[in-house]
């Protein structure tokens, strides 16, 4: 009787472990969606790369303002209202990290709570940042040209090149900072400091991605 009760607690404390070990993998994205219009609609974790097939993206029905999601995918992932009501709304980056992703949907949305996603929200913070003050400067261009005025379209371009600059080095350096992952592999594809050339002759040139000049050895 001893040896099948030590038995059965045996294989229970295996089941847990492994229900653990199982557990610890798995991203759990709980999610809240502001606006009453969106209760009942579809929302989407579609994968940011690869295939989009009924066997790579997810989608459950809002209930009372909240939907959840549960993958074991480390990868990137972009969460979407349905197409047909998604206009004011942001679609946001998440990443599947194990642990608990806590997310808002809404004009600007959020999500944080595992380690690269909260890096992944500060890089989001800044790239809304840059966008608006670039945008700002591209469009003082283009009213500068209009008027003719060609000597501070040049300085204001140089400007928001340089500006533009920074913020490419700003992530270059969150990539190099987290060393591995998905947000580094994510920030080094996007901001690359080489990339190469191919001719109509056939070279191949390696070029200098901020400045678009050919790297000579």
């Amino acid at each position: 009787m001893k040896k099948i009760l030590l038995c059965v607690m045996a294989m229970a404390v295996v089941t847990m472990f492994y229900s653990c070990k199982q557990n610890s993998n798995v991203c759990r994205i709980q999610g809240v969606v502001n606006g009453e219009q969106f209760e009942g609609k579809r929302i989407f974790l579609v994968p940011f790369t690869g295939p989009k097939t009924a066997e790579t993206v997810d989608s459950m029905e809002i209930k009372d303002g909240k939907f959840h999601f549960e993958t074991d995918s480390m990868q990137m992932y972009k969460l979407l209202i349905d197409l047909r009501f998604r206009v004011g709304i942001q679609p946001l980056l998440v990443i599947g990290e194990p642990g608990e992703v806590r997310v808002v949907i809404d004009s600007v949305s959020h999500a944080m709570g595992t380690p690269q996603n909260d890096s992944l929200e500060k890089w989001k913070a800044r790239t809304e940042i840059h966008n608006r003050e670039l945008g700002k400067m591209r469009r003082y261009i283009a009213d500068l040209q209009k008027q003719g005025d060609t000597v501070r379209a040049k300085y204001i371009q140089q400007r928001a090149d340089s500006f533009h600059l920074v913020y490419k080095n700003y992530s270059r350096q969150m990539a190099e900072n987290l060393k591995e992952g998905v947000l580094h592999d994510f920030l080094k594809n996007m901001f690359p400091l080489t990339y190469q050339r191919k001719y109509p002759d056939g070279r191949v040139v390696t070029m200098n991605a901020d400045t678009n000049e050919e790297i000579t050895e």
